[in-house]
């Protein structure tokens, strides 16, 4: 029997939903939301009625019974950390998200509306593997300030769901294996993932790994303090240049790839070297990976839009393969993921795990 399941990732000026059929796609839609409409309200929380009407609607106009329906899955907000995995929607949860306890953001709403919709159809609520997922081992954590510790913030969603993908294809369970997994987007992060663990991860947004699109990565401290007192930049733009200002938006001012590999195209030699130098610090990170795993690698996956770049894939495959095999799963389908979480465990290959 096939099992209906809503899958609803809000993002700040969209909220995108799909409904499944077990891993069938039914339809999929993207709800675009003004900057008038977002205006009214006082705070994001606040929008979720707004933004739940607006899902039932469109799920009824596509025909669509909202009894076929089994379980909705939200994207998970900003919570505390917490191991991967999908999660039931606790009053725990919902008060964290609403007060916004670890912070507001637009993916807050993705357990709040979950669990609204699901409460009036009588079904399950889950999350799955939120940016807050934090395995990483005590040993990770340990930098050479004692007031500085590493924070595990990443792609956990796309990163666990390739590896599950990957695992399933090779006829095994995810947690029997050591894989490395590189999300390539506009923040790129590379994680160790250890029998179903992600033990060791850059910290894509605040300045660790590689330099991407546009973010900074990992820099030499001491040069960017004396760039920060000499331009006496503020908090708010150190930020901007590690994150959303740094990388190739640095450089050439763009974040999109096909741009720059236009410029190598028509000859531009600084844009071949920088954009080569992004693939090597890909690589650089896997290799170090690999360490963390002592040399135990089952697989090397590349994975988020910049993996359906060849040249830039074939440049990181040259100095990585000798690692482990390297597979190839370019995007990203956040839905698809959010998805598969729910129906593992209305399939009971797993139970939901609980927010305390």
């Amino acid at each position: 029997m096939a099992l209906g399941i809503l899958a609803i990732n809000p993002g700040s000026t969209s909220t995108k939903i799909a409904v499944f059929e077990s891993e069938n796609l039914v339809f999929e839609e993207k709800i675009a939301h003004s900057s008038e409409e977002l205006s009214k309200f006082d705070s994001i929380v606040a929008q979720y009625p707004f933004r739940k009407k607006l899902i039932l609607d469109v799920i009824k106009s596509r025909g669509y019974n909202l009894s076929n329906l089994k379980a909705v899955v939200g994207r998970g907000g900003l919570l505390k950390p917490l191991e991967g995995g999908t999660y039931a929607v606790n009053q725990r949860m919902l008060e964290d998200l609403k007060n916004g306890v670890y912070g507001e953001h637009a993916s807050n709403l993705g357990g709040i509306l979950a669990h609204e919709i699901g409460r009036e159809l009588g079904i399950p609520a889950f999350i799955v593997d939120p940016v807050v997922v934090d395995e990483l081992e005590p040993v990770a954590k340990v930098t050479g300030i004692p007031e500085i510790r590493r924070r595990s913030v990443f792609h956990a969603l796309n990163q666990k769901a390739v590896a599950r993908r990957l695992a399933r294809n090779m006829g095994k369970r995810y947690d029997e294996l050591n894989l490395i997994v590189a999300h390539l987007g506009g923040g790129i992060t590379v994680g160790a993932h250890k029998r179903g663990r992600v033990v060791e991860v850059n910290n894509g947004l605040d300045g660790e790994g590689p330099f991407s699109p546009e973010r900074a990565g990992r820099l030499p401290l001491m040069d960017f303090a004396k760039l920060v007192l000499t331009k006496n930049l503020t908090i708010n733009e150190i930020k901007k240049m590690l994150a959303g200002k740094g990388g190739l938006v640095a450089y050439f001012g763009t974040n999109d790839a096909r741009e720059i590999k236009k410029m190598i195209q028509e000859g531009n030699e600084e844009a071949k070297l920088v954009y080569e130098a992004m693939a090597y610090q890909v690589a650089r990170e896997i290799g170090a990976c690999a360490a963390v795993l002592c040399g135990k690698v089952d697989a090397v996956i590349l994975t988020g839009g910049l993996a359906h770049d060849e040249m830039l894939v074939e440049w990181i495959k040259e100095r990585v393969s000798f690692i482990a095999p390297v597979y190839v799963f370019p995007g990203e389908d956040e839905l698809k993921a959010l998805a598969e979480g729910a129906l593992r465990v209305l399939a009971g290959e797993e139970r939901p795990k609980e927010y305390v």
